[in-house]
């Protein structure tokens, strides 16, 4: 199916590697122009070398910076001709005890991954309005779903933004014009992160990487971590001309892992 993207612009942060950069190769591969931003210069230029590889047709500009910050935003905006797509994406903060946690740690999870998307829809919502389309997809968490005990800062950030889109994204004046909102909620992906609390779950326990691995991957329906082409694939399609009708949503992706009906 064509998607309808060829020539439009995106957006995507944190797109160096994982769920962001699997999200860039998937529009890429749909024609689209990316401005991908991360604040690893070389794994950012090794990510854009692979993206021209696979369509060297589309434009691919990398910007590097801190997307939390005013400055990484305002490179990354001026760096797009127009933003037609936007992916919001950000590191989680780190687990722990809220007992444990005071304004400073709050204060950074809210900025990351609550008011810094915020921001950048602010930025480009009303040019997306004005041309007749636009495309917002928020990469948050399946813990917006069942929050996970330990991600109390994830979950408080990450469902303040979940509430927000709800109602920004049934302003008649953006979704009588094309522009849709939608969040992602991932659950158990392969990436680096993931690998990561995995070996750190190992270490802990004093059992093997591959059997706290395998057991992780046991508990989820399908058998398996979900990966990111996958991930980028259904991200594509939210941003696709065809997905018009569709904002306000929050998608999970997570094997079945939830075990409610609605």
């Amino acid at each position: 199916m064509d998607l309808g993207l060829t020539g439009r612009w995106a957006l995507v942060c944190a797109a160096s590697k994982g769920l962001g950069a699997g999200c860039a190769q998937a529009l890429v591969a749909e024609g689209v122009n990316v401005v991908i931003t991360a604040r690893g210069e070389e794994a950012l230029q090794a990510q854009a070398t692979r993206l021209r590889g696979i369509n060297p047709k589309v434009q691919v500009v990398a910007v590097v910076g801190d997307i939390t910050t005013e400055v990484g935003r305002a490179s990354a905006l001026q760096a797009c001709p127009q933003v037609d797509i936007l992916v919001n994406n950000a590191g989680g903060p780190p687990p722990g005890d809220f007992r444990q946690w005071g304004r400073e740690q709050w204060l950074s999870a809210l900025e990351a991954n609550m008011l810094t998307p915020i921001e950048l829809i602010k930025a480009t919502v009303d040019g997306m309005a004005d041309r007749g389309f636009g495309r917002i997809v928020n990469i948050t968490s399946g813990a917006v779903k069942a929050p996970i005990d330990v991600l109390g800062l994830s979950n408080g950030a990450r469902s303040g933004l979940t509430g927000f889109v709800a109602g920004l994204a049934r302003q008649p004046q953006l979704a009588s014009r094309n522009v849709t909102i939608n969040n992602l909620l991932p659950g158990a992906f392969d990436t680096e992160r993931l690998q990561k609390t995995l070996a750190a779950g190992a270490e802990k326990s004093g059992r093997p990487l591959a059997q706290v691995r395998d057991q992780r991957a046991a508990g989820i329906p399908a058998r398996r971590f979900g990966t990111a082409e996958e991930f980028g694939a259904l991200c594509a399609m939210l941003c696709s001309a065809h997905a018009g009708y569709l904002t306000g949503q929050n998608i999970l992706l997570d094997g079945g892992s939830y075990p409610g009906t609605f």
